[in-house]
């Protein structure tokens, strides 16, 4: 069975929008499904890019831009109580988890928890208390979350997606097919059936033989 790759950082609202759908399309599609939460400033550190919450008013079309998008879908949100924030100990309770599923529980536990309910996501208190209202332990997950193994487990995975191309959240990989952000669920759901409008295409020799111009300050 073919898998999709989810990769996540509790960071963007895009990703938390994508994290309550990406399910029905893999299973629409009898597609298996993984979470893999990673760190977005990782990414763009490593890509040489700001985040859209570190350009004011980028920072400002973004939220209302996902606003927009879950109001017309009756998708609850609200932003978090700091943005940004440091993510890393969600993202290491996240990877703390005994398997597959229980990741996912624990992701959509603390997406509500933050764009849901406006909630701290870089409190121990609150990301407590949101583990436990989601019947998971959240006293062994934070353990767990402290140890060198976790803390090596995000930094490796996220090496591994830096690897595969992935340079921000949220990314669906398949087939080494990269879909990223919240738009390419209809692309990633076209592709899983046999619909991709690219199948057959040469798409290579549609895009540009190379570069003519360089931003001052930036090479390849």
């Amino acid at each position: 069975m073919r898998n999709v790759d989810f990769y996540f950082d509790y960071l963007s609202p895009f990703a938390y929008l994508a994290s309550l759908q990406i399910a029905d399309v893999c299973r629409e599609a009898n597609t298996e499904l993984t979470f893999r939460p990673v760190l977005f400033p990782a990414l763009l550190q490593h890509w040489g890019q700001r985040g859209p919450a570190e350009i004011a008013p980028k920072s400002v079309h973004t939220f209302k831009e996902c606003l927009r998008y879950a109001r017309t879908r009756g998708i609850p949100l609200r932003a978090p109580k700091l943005h940004p924030f440091n993510p890393l100990l969600a993202l290491r309770a996240t990877w703390a988890a005994d398997s597959n599923d229980e990741r996912r529980r624990i992701m959509h536990a603390l997406y509500t928890l933050g764009w849901a309910q406006g909630g701290d996501l870089s409190s121990e208190t609150e990301i407590v208390a949101a583990l436990s209202a989601a019947n998971l332990n959240a006293a062994i997950l934070i353990e767990r979350a402290q140890s060198p193994e976790i803390k090596q487990r995000l930094r490796t995975e996220t090496e591994a997606a830096i690897a595969r191309g992935v340079f921000g959240v949220p990314t669906m990989i398949v087939d080494d097919e990269l879909f990223w952000g919240v738009s390419q669920l209809e692309y990633l759901a076209l592709y899983l059936t046999d619909r991709d409008p690219l199948a057959g295409l040469d798409w290579t020799q549609l895009i540009p033989s190379g570069k003519g111009a360089w931003r001052r300050g930036v090479s390849e």
